[in-house]
């Protein structure tokens, strides 16, 4: 459990838009067989080693994304935002196949910390989810509700996204790691930039700049990386792309994470730059409008 300490906030609050946090698979909470992605690596990362490293990074706040090698699980990041409700807040997990969205959505943001859902369309399970057609009452209930989205999803599902975008206009969606399919870099990892650039004329999408440095064998400062992110800013807009780090895989440090945007970029602005590193990001999800109810709060403790 992670326990209270002093934040000392600094001028601007920069907010990680992704870390995972996970325990261990065990009798007691045992992970799903099969199919599930593999872990980021062997030992459980805790919300304290978060706080830790956020800490010495200069990361005011973060979205605690379960992971999906855990299954369809938020306890553990439920945990985390009652130890430090203002440092964590979750896109949590949901299984839109087997639970109702219209009995789920209603009160999903009465949950300590929860501001909306993440799903993972990446995988083969994935891709064959994003086209079922069950997924239409999920996304209809998410805009209905007011559930913000975060998507993880490759190049050639854009058109599928585009098509949500547009057939449900006030749900907000938000693509992981720019849509960059895993193990990419450099131009091979941007080669979708020309169809990720056409999706900025629905206001509904954004952009999640996350573990960019993945993405490409230049060193620190990563260069290479400021020509795409200077086009898909100057497309969406400072208010629609959001920084992040997903800590748990990134190479480099955490702090050469956040530099890269805070002080290698000169093209943006104060205004700019503060949103891309996290007022956008708690404006678009709504951060310290959620109030728990006493019996979602008492419910959440019991877990």
């Amino acid at each position: 459990m992670a326990l209270a300490r002093p934040h000392t906030p600094t001028a601007m609050k920069i907010i990680d838009a992704q870390l995972h946090l996970w325990g261990a698979d065990s009798a007691t909470r045992p992970w799903p067989r099969g199919g599930t992605p593999i872990p980021h690596r062997d030992a459980p990362w805790s919300a304290d080693e978060l706080l830790d490293a956020m800490d010495e990074a200069g990361v005011a706040a973060a979205i605690l994304v379960p992971p999906g090698w855990e299954g369809d699980r938020n306890d553990l990041a439920i945990a985390a935002v009652q130890a430090q409700p203002e440092r964590f807040a979750i896109m949590g997990r949901f299984e839109p196949l087997s639970d109702d969205p219209y009995e789920a959505f209603p009160r999903w943001r009465e949950q300590p910390g929860m501001l909306g859902v993440r799903f993972t369309f990446h995988s083969a399970r994935g891709r064959d989810l994003l086209l079922e057609p069950a997924m239409e009452r999920t996304w209809a209930a998410a805009e209905h509700y007011g559930i913000p989205l975060m998507i993880r999803a490759l190049p050639p599902m854009l058109d599928t996204v585009a098509g949500v975008a547009a057939r449900y206009p006030a749900l907000k969606l938000t693509l992981d790691h720019l849509a960059i399919p895993n193990g990419t870099v450099d131009e091979a990892a941007f080669a979708h930039l020309p169809a990720l650039v056409a999706l900025a004329r629905y206001p509904n999408i954004a952009l999640k700049a996350t573990c960019m440095p993945a993405y490409t064998t230049d060193v620190f400062p990563y260069h290479n990386l400021y020509a795409p992110l200077r086009a898909l800013v100057d497309a969406f807009g400072p208010s629609r792309v959001f920084w992040g780090s997903d800590l748990s895989r990134l190479p480099g440090t955490y702090r050469q994470c956040v530099e890269q945007w805070t002080e290698h970029m000169p093209w943006l602005d104060a205004a700019a730059l503060d949103s891309i590193m996290g007022a956008g990001l708690a404006t678009w999800l709504d951060w310290r409008r959620q109030r728990p109810s006493p019996e979602v709060l008492r419910s959440a403790l019991d877990l």
